[in-house]
């Protein structure tokens, strides 16, 4: 059984190279245009990773990674934060509210998938 990436993402031409990759990989991919929405999704589908942009409309990355973590059945997905923003301080925000690991944009697609596969397996 294919494992399920939650792509949360606002931007259409990374969700389409962000689909296009992670389906070539084998990963059964669903995509929130928003952070609400990426919230709502991931109660329904426990996703085993959340790829998380930072800047989503209606609610930030930051935070929907945090409400992630505190949520009973997401707690355990894996989340990758992908973002323009690749200050340090930026980053370990990131971190510090429960991300497992941080990309920034524009990203390398051999370097995604491998951090995918590292963090959720094939």
């Amino acid at each position: 059984m294919a494992k399920k990436i939650l792509i949360a993402e606002d931007e259409p031409n990374i969700v389409l190279s962000l689909e296009f990759l992670l389906t070539g990989a084998g990963y059964e991919i669903v995509v929130a245009r928003d952070g609400a929405e990426a919230l709502r999704l991931s109660g329904t589908m426990h996703p085993d990773l959340v790829v998380l942009d930072v800047m989503l409309p209606s609610v930030n990355g930051f935070e929907v990674c945090r409400q992630l973590r505190e949520n009973r059945a997401t707690r355990d997905a894996k989340i990758l934060m992908l973002t323009a923003r690749g200050r340090e301080a930026e980053m370990e925000k990131g971190l510090a509210a429960g991300a497992n690991a941080y990309m920034t944009k524009p990203f390398a697609t051999k370097e995604l998938v491998e951090t995918v596969t590292g963090l959720i397996g094939d």
